[in-house]
């Protein structure tokens, strides 16, 4: 029974690995460095790309012309191409009145139905042009409404890369694996990605995940053992439901 136990917690153990912000002007040592330690440990990571990239703060860093060869090339070798927002342009502020009850400034939240579909829209024609294949979403800032929802359904985007809880789960048809830590965390049990931008890394900071690879490299899965493996029951929806509630209590006071 004991091995059963053990069996099972296994399945439902890991961490995805996110990587946030990625553009032509990123910081690319660290990215070249990462891309080396991922290729050394078989690490298949979820990479955001902003197709538009229009923010003022993603754009300091040298412009690399050969950006959409390198995507190209990811995804190649198999790792997961997801949309990250637009233009990672903010213009609306959520007053933690979005899905998730996060709070702050948002490219989607408040825009009508019709003009979120759009950008939508507008982004993955930037990935159908040079046929590079995207099933997954995640918004600058983790901001959404109903609206982003039915937009990204819409445009047959059923899978986003947030929200709260230690298991996968559906909303609205839709897949959500939580994103609950900042920086890399294994839990005893359960699912989740993790959330990693590089333009803000300094030596130690890579030194830390370097050695967080060596040592967890095992634990680390991809999006479609994660899509293989879920099945939410009533268990995990009851352990998500508590997760919710009490991080959302926690962002009231914050």
């Amino acid at each position: 029974m004991f091995n059963s136990i053990k069996k099972i917690s296994n399945k439902y153990t890991g961490l995805l690995i996110r990587m946030d912000d990625i553009t032509e002007c990123m910081n690319w040592e660290k990215m070249d460095r990462c891309e080396s330690l991922f290729d050394k440990y078989k690490i298949k990571p979820l990479l955001g790309v902003i197709p538009i990239n229009q923010d003022p703060e993603l754009l300091k860093h040298p412009k690399n012309d050969k950006f959409w060869e390198r995507v190209s090339r990811w995804q190649s070798k198999g790792w997961e191409i997801t949309m990250h927002g637009c233009n990672h342009l903010y213009t609306e502020l959520s007053d933690k009145k979005d899905i998730f009850g996060y709070g702050g400034n948002s490219e989607f939240y408040g825009l009508n139905y019709e003009e979120q579909k759009k950008k939508i829209k507008r982004g993955l024609e930037e990935f159908k042009k040079r046929n590079i294949k995207v099933r997954s979403f995640f918004a600058p800032n983790h901001i959404y409404d109903e609206n982003t929802l039915k937009a990204l359904s819409d445009c047959d985007i059923k899978i986003i890369i947030d929200g709260y809880g230690l298991f996968p789960y559906f909303y609205k048809k839709i897949l959500f694996i939580p994103q609950l830590f900042y920086k890399e965390i294994i839990l005893p049990f359960g699912i989740q990605s993790t959330q990693m931008h590089i333009n803000e890394w300094n030596e130690d900071i890579c030194k830390n995940f370097e050695f967080f690879l060596e040592k967890n490299y095992k634990k680390i899965i991809n999006l479609d053992y994660i899509i293989n493996i879920t099945n939410p029951n009533l268990l995990q929806n009851f352990v998500n439901y508590l997760v919710e509630k009490t991080l959302k209590t926690v962002r009231l006071f914050k």
